[in-house]
This record gives C-alpha cells, structure tokens and sequence, in this order.
C-alpha cells in the first residue's frame, strides 16, 4: 500500500485528506481532487471543430476541480470515430479555445488529451481512404464506428520506422496548438488498446526494430513522445494515461505488471503533473491476468489519478488511504453536470440516457438537470 504521511500533491496529513478537500496539481491550486475523466461523446462539427453545444457542455462540468477533455485526435491520420474533435487545424483551436475562455471564465480548469487511434479506425475515416497504421500488421477483432455504420476492423499498415519521427512530431504540434488553444495542460493518451497502447502491449506489437522486442523498445515511442511534448509544456502540466488490464480495442499484454511497472518508473524521472490510470477492464469481462494496481501506483513517485467504476465512497477510501490523490469520474459526469455539489450534499445522482451517449444534438449532453432545477421540477 502506498503510505507517506504528507500527500506528495498537496502537503496536506493523509488523514486530513479528502476527496472534496484543495489540492494542488502541477502549478495549479485546485478546488476539489474530482477529476471529469475524458468522455468520447462524438458530437464535434464538421472538420472535428467544437462547436456551441460543446462550449456549454464544458462549462457546465466546470466546477471538478479537473477536466480532462475528450480524446482529440492529432492529425488526420489519427481519427477513429464519426465527430470526434481535433486540433491540427486552425478553426479546430479557435473552437477549443471558445471551450477553455468559457470553463475559465467558470473557475475551472481544462487539460486536452493527445489521440492517435492507430488501428482502431478505418479507410472511410483515413485521408485518401488510406489503410490505419499501427505497430503492425495485426488486425483488431472487432467492428470501427463509421459514418456508414459498424464495419469490421482492416488489417493496418505497419508504420515504417523512418515514420515514427513524423507520429511524435504530431504530437508535439498538437501539444503546440492545445497551448494556443488556452489549454491548462495536456494529457497523453496512452491507453485503452489505442497506437501508444498498441506500441506498448506484445499482443499488437511484433515490431523487431527499435520500437519492438522488449519492454524498453516497447515503450520507446512514448517516451520519445513525452520527450517532445516537454518541449511545448513543462512537465508539470503533462499527464499520462494508461490502462494496463483494460482489453478495450482488443489490446493483450503477456505481462501487464512487467510492462506498466517499468513504464512507471521511466515516467518518474519526468516530474510529470500526474499519471492517470484506468484500473479496470472495459469491455466488463474479468480478465484472467493478476495485475496489482497498488504495486503500480508505488511504482510511480508522483501524482496518481484513479479510474475505474468509482463511487463517492470508494473514491473517498481511495483518497483518505492514499491509493489515489485524485479520483475521476465519467458516466457520472455524463447526467450530473454538478457532480461536486451532489458529492457534497450527498445529493441523489441522475442516471444517464445509454442511447444518447454517443452523438446527436443536445439531448443527453446539455439538458441534463442541475440540483435546483430537478427539486424544482419535483416540488411541481
């Protein structure tokens, strides 16, 4: 178990820390350790620009003391899903940038998350209906969302390694644009079975250059990203994501405690503002993998934010006892725009329309109630 008698983030006793209490992270000072977790709601423009809807969305949810936002693709190439949003291009950073003045303007605080999908995507989806890449050749069981509905998955090509420097100088732009975009940070989406993911799992790298091979080669490629996106950011306002047991995207590790432990300890000598880590599996299946997730979180020395199928109450545990200095929440974020207020007054929480979750217009993603509208509603 991880035991400190100061919180690493704060320097506030363990026993004094909660999961409503400030805290600091990287060079902000935050309200709350409740984090909006990164939510695919597919509901950008055309061109991936966010638009108005999305401006009211994210100000609404301002009151977490973090909000990370949807994945967002990198390039073109990067793209996987129908009216997901990105920002390589100009009128996608000036729509991010109407997203961070209104959440600033809110009080709150907004880091972008980096997306490369890598194979997950398909030849509809691809500039010039070019084949998805990845570390290799090795096709996801499985269908892509497209804009004509489900389609299995393609083989991908297998990036050359003469391109790798062309993927981690995406990134580095794109971390470049979320700065002018009014960003609070970045985040780098390394995994739920997506191409930093893919690189990092045996399962779909069978890569026998640099990039391939052992643990250190496999991990190569994000930390020549990391690398490049200190260049834009510092380090303190860069996080990263993993998801070691999450078999989302069809994605298999031989030894997922072998894998991510090592990436963990390489993270450590970044002073990154945190590590985020999906600690379950989301497809729902139980995988037959041991994998000890205190063992990961005292592997990594800095900030440590939780993910995963957490309540109010686990979440407090998690944060009273150390395991996590930060919580983040998704579906609930999804129907409770307020989310800290309910924590707060232990308020009943909205349940979440399933067949709204993924595009469409502002049904299910701004016509949810707040607390006083839904007493008003019922007082009626």
């Amino acid at each position: 178990m991880y035991i400190s008698s100061l919180d690493s983030a704060s320097g506030i006793a363990i026993h004094d820390r909660k999961l409503l209490s400030p805290a600091k992270l990287g060079p902000y000072a935050l309200d709350n350790r409740v984090v909006m977790a990164p939510l695919t709601r597919s509901r950008a423009s055309a061109g991936g620009v966010p638009r108005a809807m999305n401006v009211e969305y994210y100000a609404q949810r301002a009151t977490a003391g973090l909000i990370i936002s949807e994945a967002t693709q990198i390039s073109p190439e990067g793209v996987g899903y129908p009216g997901t949003p990105g920002i390589h291009s100009d009128e996608q950073i000036r729509g991010w940038r109407r997203v961070t003045d209104a959440v600033h303007a809110a009080g709150g605080r907004i880091i972008l998350q980096l997306w490369h999908v890598g194979r997950i995507s398909h030849p509809s989806l691809q500039p010039g209906g070019a084949l998805p890449v990845a570390p290799s050749a090795i096709r996801p069981n499985g269908d892509a969302f497209t804009a004509d509905g489900l389609q299995p998955f393609v083989t991908p090509r297998a990036l050359e390694t003469f391109e790798i420097p062309g993927i981690v100088d995406d990134f580095r732009q794109a971390a470049e644009n979320a700065k002018q975009a009014g960003f609070d940070g970045v985040e780098v989406h390394a995994a739920n079975g997506y191409l930093l993911d893919q690189f990092l799992r045996d399962g779909s790298n069978h890569r026998t250059d640099v990039y391939g091979g052992p643990i250190e080669n496999r991990a190569r490629l994000l930390l020549d990203v990391i690398d490049a996106v200190t260049t834009v950011w510092n380090a303190d306002q860069i996080g990263v994501r993993l998801s070691p047991i999450n078999s989302f995207n069809d994605i298999t590790d031989s030894d997922p405690d072998a894998t991510f432990g090592y990436v963990a300890r390489q993270l450590n000598g970044y002073g990154l503002a945190y590590l985020h880590v999906v600690e379950t599996d989301m497809t729902g299946v139980a995988s037959a993998q041991t994998f000890d997730k205190r063992k990961l979180r005292n592997a990594f020395r800095g900030t440590y934010i939780a993910n995963g199928g957490y309540d109010k109450a686990r979440a407090t545990e998690a944060i009273a006892n150390g395991h996590a200095d930060f919580v983040a929440f998704g579906i609930p974020f999804i129907a409770n725009p307020d989310l800290v207020e309910r924590f707060a007054l232990n308020a009943r929480l909205t349940e979440p329309d399933q067949a709204t979750f993924y595009g469409g217009d502002e049904r299910g993603y701004i016509d949810y109630p707040f607390l006083e509208e839904a007493a008003a509603a019922f007082a009626a």
